[in-house]
């Protein structure tokens, strides 16, 4: 079992947290995580589960997720957004 940002243990294999924002126009958006860190990602490069088709719309601020991250060239990025909603 993988344990949270927090060092708390997950019922899934994925971090837990709250999309904080979505930028529409250039695809990108925060996710601040349960204990508190806000990690960027990039649409583009984002696999969504949960969701009918690879389309950011389906993200909406507020809206409980889990997520995966990976190092970039720029630092820490969201890989993977599962949505619970």
């Amino acid at each position: 079992m993988q344990q949270t940002l927090d060092g708390e243990q997950s019922r899934d294999r994925f971090y837990h947290g709250v999309i904080h924002k979505v930028f529409l126009g250039d695809e990108t958006g925060l996710v601040r995580s349960d204990s508190g860190k806000e990690i960027p990602f990039v649409f583009p490069f984002l696999t969504l589960i949960g969701a009918p088709r690879q389309d950011i719309r389906f993200l909406t601020e507020g809206m409980r997720v889990g997520f995966d991250v990976g190092w970039t060239s720029t630092g820490l990025r969201i890989s993977t957004i599962k949505i619970y909603d």
